[in-house]
């Protein structure tokens, strides 16, 4: 990428300056332990705050198609809130840069996304067997309405200093209501706030090197609510 498109909501990037790509491979999804969590399942649901320009979705589908059948879940479930959501054209314009590595992808996603982009839920099914369930409006309305089994969350959306009202307590209790037993998280921020909240709700938190220039990120298990 030449140029890292920026939020002007949120006056911060979409993706790492340095590589959206590879951040989006080493938090999101090294840090949730795919494709190694997903192996022999037969659905595995993810759950992203901030679907932004869809690049962490791209991947995990890449990372399922690439998979060995016998190794991936049969069907793969994507869910992702987004409160600003951005055209096809500003997809495109933005991925390009990876076109040897999620061209495919990128082009069935801007094929099938939503023109109407007012508040609201759109079910699309990218590929056989791939779901992307995608909720335009705010998180902390949407997600107490959800009635999903959970297996492992993408918590994104600008990072807290930016985007406080994201990182809530609404969020971090509807991701225990939600968690299947044992379910994963990660995130790129390290917030003192954000661990506290996750903890709370009986999520194991953990602080592991970060991408690039940040030094650490926070992953973690659902281990129940506790008593």
């Amino acid at each position: 990428m030449s140029t890292v498109p920026r939020s002007e909501q949120f006056d911060d990037v979409y993706f790492s300056v340095e590589d959206g790509l590879a951040e989006t491979r080493h938090v999101f999804l090294a840090g949730n332990g795919l494709p190694d969590a997903w192996a022999g399942r037969e659905q595995f649901t993810i759950c992203e705050t901030g679907f932004g320009t869809g690049l962490n979705f791209l991947a995990a589908w890449k990372l399922w198609r690439d998979c060995d059948a016998a190794l991936r879940p049969q069907s793969l479930h994507f869910i992702s809130f987004e409160k600003y959501p951005v055209t096809r054209d500003f997809i495109g314009e933005v991925l390009g840069g990876w076109d040897g590595d999620l061209e495919y992808e990128r082009n069935v996603l801007i094929f099938k996304y939503p023109l109407d982009l007012s508040f609201g839920t759109h079910r699309i099914e990218i590929f056989s067997n791939v779901f992307l369930t995608l909720v335009f409006g705010d998180v902390n309305d949407a997600l107490p309405k959800l009635e999903e089994r959970v297996d492992c969350w993408f918590l994104d959306g600008f990072k807290p200093s930016s985007n406080p009202d994201m990182w809530s307590e609404i969020l971090f209790k509807n991701m225990a209501r939600l968690s299947a037993p044992e379910a994963t998280f990660a995130t790129f921020t390290s917030a003192g706030f954000v661990r506290r909240g996750l903890a709370a709700e009986g999520f194991e938190v953990r602080k592991i090197r970060g991408y690039g220039r940040k030094r650490e990120m926070s992953v973690g298990r659902f281990r129940g609510a506790l008593m």
